[in-house]
C-alpha cells in the first residue's frame, strides 16, 4: 500500500492511538452527516423568491459523490494504517480544502457556507490538539485569503456567471479578511483550550476508574482468600456476603445461605455474649459440631449503621486437637520420666540377683537341673539389664559431640564388633562401598551405635539363611546443603508392607525377644543430628530391606 510506505505502521499501538482512531471515525461520519445537511437544506430552502447561490445540481452531486467516496476510502484505508495522528492531518487538511471549494463556488467570500470553516479547526484541536488547530487555523485564514485574491484578480464576467460579486474595495477585503482570520484563531485557541480540559479530565475519569477496579479487585481478593470466615448482615438480619472460607468451616456455599436470616442459619452466632472472643460449637452443612471462634462488631454502611454487622470467624478444631496432644505429651512425660526412675531404681536389684545367680551357677554342675535354672535367671538377668539400658537411653537421649569422623573407619569398627557378637553359625558377609576420603561430621559414639544396631537389625533379618549386608556412603545436596547419605541393605526377607511405616516406633516390635527401642533410638539419634533416616524394600533382584539415613555436613 502507498499510504503504508509513506507511514510505516508502528510495531506497538499505544491506547492513545486506540484513542484517535475512534475519534476520527467520529470526524469522518460528521463530515458526510454535515455536508448532507447543510447542502440538501440550502436546495430545499432554495425559491425564486430567496435565492440562494449554489451551483447547478449536477455540480453539487458530483461533489457529495466524491466526498461521500474519499470518506469510505478513508475509512477502509483507517482499518489498516496505524500512524493514525499523520492521517488525522491529511484528513483536517482535506477537509479545510473541501470547504474552501464548497466557499468559492458558492458565493466565494460572502457565502453562507464560510460558516463550514469552523468544523475543521474544531475537528482538529479535538483530535491534534493545540498544534492542529493552529495549523487548521493558518490553513483556513490563507484559503480565504486565497479566495479573496481570487475576486481581485480573475475576471468580473467570469466571476459573475458563477455567481461571486467582485470585490472592488480593498479596504473591504482586507476588513472581511481580519474578521474572518481572527475568528478562526481565536475558534482554534479556545477549541484547543476546551479540548486540552476535556482530554485532562477524561485521563483523570480513566485513571480514577482503574484505581477503583483495581481496589475493588484488591478487597474483593482478599474477602475471598483471607483465612478468616467473614459473614455480614443487612439491616433486616440477612446474610449480605459469605467470603469462601467461611464456607470453608461452616460447609455452606454462599448461594445456600445468601438472603437468609443469620439467626435462621447459625443460631449459634451469638451477639449478647460479654467475652471478647467467644466460642460456641457450630453445626455445619452435615451435621458435624465443631468449635468456633467468633466476634462481630457493627458495619457502618450509608444510609445505615444501626443494624448491620460483620462476623468472623475461625475453626478452632486443630487448635484443640493441639492442646489435646500438648497435654498428652505433657502427661505421657511425666509417665516418661517416673517409669525412667523406676527403671534405674531396678538396675540394683537385678544386678544383685544375677550376682548372686552367677555365685550360686559355681556350685551345681552345668548338666545339673539346678544349674541349668541359674543360667536361665542368667541370661534373663542379662536381657532385662539391656532393656533398661536402652529405655534410659531413649528416654534420656544425650546431646551430640560432633566432630570429624572417617565414615570407612566406624564401619569397619562395627563391623568387627558384630563379628565378635555372633551367636549362631549363619553365613553372611559385610561388603562396604564407601569412599576413602569420605568424612562426616557428627558424634563418633552415636553414629558407631546407629549403625551397628542397623547391622545387627540386618543380621537378625537374614539368621534363618544368612547373606550379604552392604554398608555403602555417599556425599549429596538435599535442599541446598550438603549431606552424607548412608544405606545398609540386606539380602533377607524385606519388611512388610503393614510394618513399613511403624518399625520406628517405640516397643514396636516383631522378634519374640525384641525390645522394640533399637529403631526407635536410631531415628532419635539421627534426628539429634538433623538428618532424617526411612526404610524400604529393594528394588533390585534381590529381596532385603534398605535403611538410609542423612547426616547433614557444616
Amino acid at each position: 500500500m502507498i499510504f503504508e510506505k509513506i507511514y510505516p505502521a508502528s510495531r506497538y499501538a499505544t491506547p492513545d492511538d486506540f484513542y484517535l482512531k475512534n475519534q476520527i471515525q467520529w470526524i469522518l461520519f460528521l463530515r458526510v452527516v454535515l455536508l448532507t445537511i447543510l447542502l440538501g437544506i440550502s436546495m430545499l430552502l432554495q425559491t425564486k423568491e430567496h435565492e440562494i447561490i449554489i451551483p447547478p445540481i449536477s455540480y453539487i452531486a458530483f461533489f457529495i459523490v466524491g466526498t461521500y467516496l474519499f470518506t469510505i476510502f478513508s475509512a477502509l484505508l483507517l482499518k489498516i494504517l496505524s500512524r493514525h495522528r499523520q492521517f488525522a492531518y491529511l484528513q483536517i487538511v482535506t477537509d479545510c480544502l473541501l470547504t474552501s471549494c464548497l466557499v468559492f463556488f458558492t458565493g466565494g467570500s460572502d457565502s453562507i457556507f464560510t460558516i463550514i470553516y469552523y468544523f475543521p479547526i474544531i475537528s482538529a484541536a479535538i483530535l491534534l490538539f493545540h498544534r492542529g488547530a493552529l495549523l487548521l487555523a493558518a490553513l483556513s485564514t490563507f484559503s480565504y485569503g486565497a479566495i479573496l485574491t481570487a475576486e481581485f484578480m480573475m475576471d468580473k464576467s467570469t466571476l459573475l456567471h458563477l455567481g461571486i460579486a467582485p470585490q472592488t474595495s480593498f479596504h473591504v477585503a482586507m476588513h472581511s479578511f481580519s474578521i474572518r482570520g481572527l475568528t478562526f484563531f481565536l475558534v482554534a485557541i479556545f477549541s484547543f483550550i476546551i479540548s486540552e480540559r476535556l482530554r485532562r479530565a477524561e485521563a483523570e475519569l480513566s485513571k480514577t476508574s482503574r484505581d477503583l477496579d483495581r481496589l475493588a479487585l484488591l478487597y474483593k481478593q482478599i474477602f475471598d482468600d483471607i483465612a478468616t470466615g467473614i459473614i455480614t448482615v443487612d439491616s433486616q438480619g440477612r446474610i449480605s456476603s459469605f467470603n469462601r472460607s467461611a464456607g470453608i468451616i461452616t460447609g455452606y456455599d454462599a448461594i445456600d445461605v445468601l438472603g437468609k436470616k443469620i439467626k435462621k442459619a447459625f443460631p449459634e452466632l451469638s451477639i449478647t455474649t460479654d467475652t471478647l472472643r467467644p466460642m460456641t460449637y457450630l453445626q455445619k452443612k452435615r451435621g458435624e459440631k465443631i468449635p468456633v471462634g467468633y466476634s462481630w462488631t457493627r458495619l457502618n454502611m450509608p444510609g445505615d449503621s444501626e443494624n448491620s454487622r460483620v462476623y468472623t470467624m475461625q475453626d478452632l478444631s486443630i487448635i484443640k486437637k493441639m492442646e489435646e496432644k500438648v497435654r498428652q505429651a505433657e502427661k505421657m512425660a511425666a509417665i516418661g520420666e517416673m517409669a525412667a526412675g523406676i527403671a534405674h531404681e531396678f538396675r540394683n536389684p537385678l544386678a544383685a540377683i544375677s550376682g548372686a545367680a552367677q555365685v550360686l551357677e559355681n556350685d551345681f554342675a552345668p548338666e545339673s537341673a539346678t544349674g541349668s535354672l541359674m543360667n536361665i535367671i542368667i541370661r534373663e538377668c542379662d536381657r532385662l539389664e539391656l532393656t533398661i539400658s536402652q529405655f534410659l537411653q531413649f528416654s534420656k537421649p544425650a546431646t551430640p559431640e560432633k566432630c570429624w569422623l572417617s565414615i570407612l573407619g566406624i564401619v569397619q569398627e562395627c563391623t568387627d564388633l558384630l563379628n565378635q557378637g555372633r551367636k549362631g553359625e549363619e553365613p553372611f558377609t559385610v561388603r562396604t562401598v564407601i569412599p576413602e576420603n569420605l568424612d562426616c561430621w557428627a558424634d563418633a559414639r552415636q553414629v558407631k551405635q546407629i549403625i551397628l544396631n542397623l547391622m545387627e537389625n540386618a543380621q537378625n533379618a537374614m539368621e534363618q539363611n544368612g547373606g550379604t549386608i552392604t554398608v555403602s556412603a555417599s556425599e549429596i545436596m538435599d535442599d541446598g546443603q550438603e549431606k552424607i547419605l548412608l544405606q545398609i541393605a540386606d539380602t533377607g526377607p524385606g519388611i512388610a508392607e503393614k510394618n513399613i511405616n511403624q518399625i520406628f516406633d517405640p516397643f514396636f516390635t516383631t522378634r519374640e525377644n525384641g525390645t522394640g527401642l533399637g529403631l526407635a533410638i536410631v531415628r532419635q539419634l539421627v534426628e539429634s543430628h538433623g538428618g532424617q533416616v526411612w526404610a524400604e524394600n529393594s528394588n533390585k533382584g534381590d529381596n532385603g530391606a534398605v535403611f538410609s539415613f542423612t547426616l547433614p555436613l557444616p
